[in-house]
Parts: C-alpha cells; structure tokens; sequence
C-alpha cells in the first residue's frame, strides 16, 4: 500500500497543510522530503529506516554525501536537493544578520549561531563583529582546531577587529560533544581576549558556546 491508498487525514503532506510542520514525527516530514518510496516500501517506511540507519534526523542531515548517498533510496538528486534546504534555512535565520543591521534579540543571534556552528565535527572559533549600534559588521569563522590558548590567537583577533572598526563583538565556538558547558579553557581564552581588545576598546558582549541543544551564554552565566 503506498501513501496515496491513506485516509486522506492520515497522509503526511495533507496534515502537514492542514495543521501544520510541528504535527508531523520526524519520519513523516523525511518522508515529505523524500516524496516516494521504494519497491515494497512507502515513503513513511523509508524514512522510518532511514532514522535508524543514521540514529537520528539531525545525524541524517549531517551525513557525508557518501554516507548518505549510500542509503537506499537516496542519491546524488537527493543530497543536492537537501543541501539546498539546508542552506535556504541558514540564510533565512542570517538575514537579520546581515551588514548594517541592528541584532534583532540575544534569542535570534544564538539561533544563527547555533545553526552555522552546531554540525562541525570539529571545533571552530567564530566571531560577529559590530559596530557601536550593534549592528553586524561581520561574521568570520577564525581558528579551528582544539579551542585552547595556543588554538586561539588574540593577535590576531585585535587585527580583524581593526581591519572591521568594530566597537563590540561576540565571541562564538562549538563543542563536538554536544555539551554547552564551558570549560576553563573556554574561560581563560575568553579572558585573554578581553584584555587584549580592551586595549583597543573593543567590548567583548558574549562568549557563546554551541551544543547539541542550543547555546550556553557565558555572560548570562556571569563569567563575562
């Protein structure tokens, strides 16, 4: 039986127009994604097997495109097509980000971190630099590696933060293991890098870390 010989009210694509994305499991919006099934399988099938295969949709959405592509029912059409959905998302949460606009909430910059940071299998250090108003000069992504004080070179911070006239910024890293907790590493490179664009008065904002689950605000945490 394919999707097609559903009650209607039980189809994916009609519940989801009918009451929106949130209703959907994970299987059942994969399944919209992937449209049809294969010989044996409906779409539904195929993405439940697919959630297994790869432990979860987000390990699916940050598979390799070999990984990936090796899973039945899916290619090279396929990879293309959610690597477009995935970057169409990115921009979309960037574009309140973008040069010359003010930062619209503490909530909405996490989010764009979160999602341009969360999926390296490494960790990267990334910066947002602002003007005086906060609005976003730029976003860089400066040093990958293992973030500790020899990873992390404030030199070099001081430098791009004069090359872009920033009067602020926030300071940005994943951690790989998911946790968002900052290590004393975390804390005495944040503290480093403050010095050093004190000197230049530059005024750190933040230090946020990335996680599985979202970002950790050292400055809400006090350590700022």
């Amino acid at each position: 039986m394919t999707i097609r010989d559903w009650p209607a009210g039980e189809r994916p694509r009609e519940r989801l127009l009918n009451n929106g994305p949130a209703v959907l499991s994970d299987a059942e919006l994969l399944a919209i994604f992937l449209r049809t099934g294969v010989p044996g399988k409906s779409a539904v099938d195929l993405a439940r097997e697919l959630l297994v295969r790869f432990g979860s949709l987000r390990r699916l959405l940050a598979a390799s495109r070999e990984a990936f592509c090796a899973a039945p029912g899916l290619g090279d059409a396929k990879f293309a097509q959610l690597q477009a959905v995935l970057e169409m998302g990115r921009r979309n949460l960037s574009e309140a980000l973008e040069r010359g606009e003010p930062l619209l909430s503490p909530e909405h910059t996490e989010r764009y971190l979160h999602a341009r940071l969360r999926d390296h299998p490494y960790e990267v250090f990334a910066i947002l630099f602002l003007d005086n108003r906060h609005r976003v000069l730029a976003f860089e992504e400066m040093f990958r590696g293992t973030i500790d004080g020899a990873s992390v070179h404030p030199r070099e911070v001081v430098r791009r933060a004069l090359q872009h006239n920033a009067a602020a910024l926030i300071l940005c890293h994943n951690h790989p293991t998911g946790v968002a907790e900052p290590s004393q590493a975390d804390q005495r490179i944040t503290a480093r890098l403050r010095e050093a664009l004190a000197l230049i008065d530059v005024r750190v904002i933040d230090h946020l870390i990335v996680g599985d689950g979202g970002c950790c605000s050292m400055a809400r945490r006090g350590l700022l």
